[in-house]
């Protein structure tokens, strides 16, 4: 049997994350960078993905942002980089370390619906853990980040509206 056979169909999952933040449908996979071209050149020329679909602009508090996106498969695959104020959420964990770092930064994960939103703030409440970032970009999307000092990275949560998910459509694919 070949691996194709062995992961497809996948099994079906009911997704909760009220029931517990894992338990959301996981779509995508970030690492944060201080060299964002040295990044996705890792990504290309070692790892196989060579398109993606760039994104870049200031910040809500005044810094800058600049992000490479790509789609294999049923993983989104994301490079960050970012500076200035507003910043932290993206560069907090870079070691200081002169010359280039690569981080994981976060798993993604889609949400369905604004009762699955509002299971999931619930969810990170009750059990403790901080929201040091939300978004709201009505007509768009609403997302954030959850920390989870254990696992050494966030866990990102994304509820899209219509046109976010044609965002995501229209994302670069490898």
């Amino acid at each position: 049997m070949t691996s194709q056979g062995l992961l497809r169909p996948r099994p079906e999952s009911a997704f909760s994350p009220g029931e517990g933040l894992l338990r959301a449908e996981h779509f995508q996979m970030a690492w944060a960078t201080n060299d964002i071209d040295r990044a996705k050149a890792l990504l290309s020329d070692r790892l196989g993905i060579r398109n993606y679909t760039p994104l870049g602009g200031a910040l809500a508090t005044g810094g800058e942002i600049r992000v490479e996106l790509a789609w294999v498969g049923t993983i989104m695959y994301e490079l960050i980089t970012a500076s200035g104020p507003g910043s932290e959420i993206y560069t907090g964990r870079l070691p200081n370390d002169q010359g280039f770092v690569m981080k994981h930064h976060h798993l993604g994960y889609l949400v369905d619906g604004q009762d699955n939103w509002d299971a999931l703030e619930a969810e990170a409440a009750r059990s403790g853990w901080a929201m040091p970032h939300k978004s709201v970009n009505p007509g768009f999307m609403t997302s954030c980040f959850i920390d989870l000092p254990e696992l050494g990275h966030y866990l990102e949560y994304i509820m899209p509206e219509p046109a976010g998910l044609d965002f995501f459509r229209n994302v670069a694919r490898n």
